[in-house]
């Protein structure tokens, strides 16, 4: 049985909404119990016995699942279950800083989409992938949507990623689509983004076709903007979008590279693992692979996010991302480029650069997180890679991608 539309509304209106962070528990849980029976009744359900006590159970197990209360099934007991993603919805932190007109994933989001999975194939081969469809999409009746490639790192998944950087709570609050390819472990024994592999580095061949090919198949079967596509990761996943920027600018619209190396950075296991230390012949881009003459037409808007601690991947290599992110305006226009240091409400210190073109659009962005490790800035301890200091990387990365007016092949 399901509780309609009116009354989900009405009963989420009515359940008194902490100002911190839900994991606070600095709110009485009983006072929420009674508002959902206040509620119910008022509608003239009667939650004590027939179908509504069922609706009430799904209701006790729902908030025992964002860990708003004790309740537990009984032993045999078939309850709902909640994704850890959807959770997020209701427990989100607010570690974005003081900068204007950055989105938020709202505690009250309430309305929940669908996380579907479903798989690509061409002639490099097979890779599933989950998309999640916001509840406010409404296909070809409306507007058409920007869509969101995620792409996880090494031992992640696309669940583990997505509940990590919770971006499909904001995608609720925004509407935009998210997709989520997923490395296959025959491909890769640890689940990595072969970004290292001169195979792996070109367009239209092994794996940077095979997540356009996603990318390409989500915009054909639902009303995607083709204008306003965006591809974004973390560590192997970042290099791989660095890759897509690259080799594919006319179907992506900027890049967000999270603990990522440049393109062109390795061509083999040997030499990947040098870059990643930060060998000394990474400064400069002159031993680097260049791309495929041709398949760059312009500077493709990159925003850039990089612990200074971080003993995984050296922080250089986040800042030869930025080098070559710039380097493809070099030829059209000069940028200017604006620092400034900053605290996240998390605690976590930074220091910002902004460039902008001649027409003072911000085109690339650097945010070196001072004392953070290989983690998404911002994120949830629901998955693995994250770091609750902040400052939000999602939010930050969705914030840019929305304000790029060079959107697609425009």
């Amino acid at each position: 049985m399901f509780i309609s539309d009116d009354l989900r509304r009405r009963l989420f209106k009515a359940i008194p909404l902490p100002q911190t962070p839900l994991s606070s528990r600095s709110f009485d849980i009983g006072s929420i119990n009674d508002t959902i029976q206040r509620a119910l009744t008022s509608a003239g359900l009667n939650t004590q016995a027939g179908p509504m006590k069922g609706v009430m159970d799904t209701i006790q197990q729902s908030l025992a699942a964002a860990g708003l209360n004790q309740y537990a099934p009984a032993a045999g007991e078939h309850g709902l279950t909640i994704d850890g993603v959807a959770r997020e919805i209701f427990t989100q932190d607010t570690l974005v800083d003081d900068a204007p007109k950055r989105p938020r994933a709202p505690a009250d989001q309430v309305q929940l989409g669908e996380f579907v999975s479903l798989s690509f194939t061409n002639h490099a081969g097979t890779r599933t992938y989950k998309l999640y469809v916001p509840a406010s999409y409404s296909g070809q009746l409306g507007e058409p949507v920007p869509l969101v490639v995620m792409l996880h790192g090494c031992t992640q998944s696309p669940d583990d990623f997505a509940a990590g950087t919770r971006m499909n709570a904001l995608a609720e609050q925004s509407g935009f689509l998210v997709v989520y390819p997923a490395q296959a472990s025959n491909a890769n024994g640890s689940k990595c983004w072969n970004w290292f592999r001169s195979e792996d580095q070109d367009r239209d061949r092994g794996e940077p076709s095979l997540i356009a090919g996603i990318t390409h198949e989500v915009v054909a079967n639902y009303h995607v903007d083709a204008r306003r596509v965006f591809v974004a990761g973390l560590s192997s996943g970042a290099a791989m979008a660095v890759i897509l920027g690259t080799t594919y600018p006319d179907t992506y619209a900027a890049v967000g590279a999270h603990s990522g190396l440049p393109y062109g950075a390795a061509h083999d296991m040997v030499s990947a693992f040098g870059a990643m230390k930060g060998s000394p012949g990474l400064s400069g881009m002159s031993h680097r692979k260049k791309p495929i003459a041709g398949s760059i037409t312009r500077g493709v808007p990159t925003i850039v996010f990089h612990g200074d601690r971080d003993l995984t991947v050296d922080a250089r290599n986040g800042a030869e991302i930025v080098e070559q992110a710039t380097h493809g305006y070099s030829d059209k226009t000069r940028l200017q480029a604006s620092v400034r240091q900053g605290t996240a409400v998390g605690g976590r210190k930074y220091s910002h650069t902004v460039y902008v073109d001649a027409a003072n659009q911000p085109v690339v962005e650097q945010w070196v997180l001072h004392g953070a490790g290989h983690a998404w800035s911002g994120g949830s301890p629901n998955g693995s890679y994250t770091d609750g200091g902040g400052p939000d990387a999602s939010a930050e990365m969705i914030r840019f991608f929305y304000s790029q007016l060079r959107a697609g092949t425009a």
